[in-house]
This record gives structure tokens, sequence and C-alpha cells, in this order.
């Protein structure tokens, strides 16, 4: 039995099935972790959620912020972007089935000393604590309150983290998190604006993964989101998305011995942000 960790999707179907191929995957008995962000941009998202549903416990996928994009204006909350690839999800007669099984995957998953995140953690979260705010998130898309919590998810604030926050506002922090985080302080206030690489973080502010005292550094990180890093391999962090929708690659890792497998980008949406 293999284990494999993928990038960042965003539907791009035809590298996804191309690098399943080349790894030989069996869902019988191999495992697949994607790092978020199944949909949205890329050409073929709808293509993309029935192919990973169909996959069942072979396949496990924490949720990224492009995720609940399609949650939100499937909601009703927001309107598609310009350049968002949603059309086909929306308008699909298994749009509800699908919709309802991508509102109940986490935002955390743990592992031994394994987890999986599409964004990142902050540096004073403990895998525990990681794991216990994804149950609280994923405990209330599961509710009967899901819909209004859609309406009020977006925004920056509150910008740092405390223990005592509560409501919306802790859950919406939970999700920042786990979702959109690349640079911050270690006391856990976050900058959301800035997207380029490392060297760019702003005065006071470090990449989530580079701080000193990160109490999560003795576990492998396995996440996405940051395409403008291209690859990060460390000892102890994988940042998996290597920018397919841009041109770059999807890349793919076999994690008990760090294997690198990579398909190249076949109809790149636009240019590279930021070059």
């Amino acid at each position: 039995m293999a284990h494999y960790a993928i990038g960042d999707l965003q539907g791009c179907h035809a590298e996804f099935c191309r690098l399943l191929d080349l790894v030989g995957f069996s869902a019988a008995s191999d495992r697949l972790w994607l790092v978020g962000d199944l949909v949205n941009r890329g050409p073929e998202s709808l293509a993309v959620l029935r192919e990973v549903e169909a996959l069942g416990n072979a396949a496990v996928t924490v949720l990224g912020n492009h995720d609940f994009h399609l949650l939100t204006v499937a909601a009703g909350h927001r309107r598609a972007h310009r350049g968002d690839t949603l059309d086909a999800i929306l308008a699909a007669p298994d749009r509800d089935e699908l919709l309802h099984w991508l509102a109940r995957r986490p935002l955390v998953v743990v592992e031994g000393d394994v987890m999986m995140v599409h964004a990142g953690v902050l540096p004073g979260w403990t895998a525990a604590d990681a794991l216990m705010h994804s149950r609280e998130v994923e405990a209330k898309l599961a509710s009967d309150d899901a819909h209004r919590f859609l309406g009020v998810l977006y925004g920056d604030e509150p910008s740092a983290w405390r223990d005592d926050l509560d409501g919306d506002d802790r859950l919406r922090a939970i999700v920042n998190v786990c979702t959109r985080l690349r640079f911050c302080t270690a006391d856990g206030r976050m900058e959301f604006r800035e997207k380029r690489g490392r060297d760019h973080a702003p005065a006071g502010f470090r990449p989530w993964f580079a701080h000193d005292r990160r109490r999560t550094a003795r576990m492998l990180v396995v996440c996405g989101h940051w395409s403008t890093l291209d690859l990060e391999l460390a000892p102890n962090v994988l940042m998996l998305d290597s920018g397919c929708l841009w041109g770059g690659a999807l890349t793919g890792i076999r994690l008990p011995d760090r294997r690198l497998y990579q398909v190249p980008s076949r109809s790149p949406v636009t240019p590279k942000p930021f070059g």
C-alpha cells in the first residue's frame, strides 16, 4: 500500500488523471491525500469533484479557500468572480450531492506525526489544537446553521487569534488560518494582503512555517495554497502547490520515502501572478 499527497488541483482534471497514472495509483490498495482547492479557475472543476468523490475512502481531502468560495456562491451569498470556472458545477444534475459531500470535508487531518491542511497553522497551535478547531468548523458546516454561517464567513477580522474568541469570529478566524494563511507573527497576528514569496514578508511578519518556536515543528505538515513559492520541500513542511494552474506542474509525493512525481500543466489558464 502506497500513500501519496497531491497539491492544489483547481479543476486541472487531465493533469490529475495523468499523475494518478504516473504513480500507478490503485483505489483498492493505495491512499491519497489532497491538500484542498479541488476546484476553480481550471477548466474541469466538475470532473475533479466527481473523480475525487468517486474514489471514496481511498482519497482524503481538506477544504481550501476556493472550495469555500464555491460553497458560498452556491448558497447565494457571493457572486462568482470573473475567471471562476464554477458554472458547470452549479448547473450539474448532481450539484446538491457534490456540494453536500464537499461541505463535509475537514480543514485539518492528523495521522500520527503527519498533518494535512490547505494553507497552514499558527505557530502557537499544536496539532491537537488544529484538529479541535477543524472539528468546530466541521460541526457548524454540518448543522442547520450552515447556510447562515457561509453568509458571514468572509472577512479579514479578527486579524489575530485569541483562545477566547467565540461565535462567528472564532470560526471565521479558524477558516482563515487553515485556508488563507501565509504570513503571521509568533503571537498569532495574520496578514492576508501579501501573496508573494517569503522575501516579501511585511514588516514584523514571517511565513507561518518559519517561526522558531512553531509548536508543530516536530510534525510533517503537508499543505498547498502558496503557489508563488513554487515548491517548498523542507524536512517538516511539504508545500505542494507548484502552480499547475499557472503553467507549472501538478506535484505529488509518496509520503513514506518522499519520492516526488510531477506532470506538466496541460493548458495554463493565465500567466503566473507576480511574475
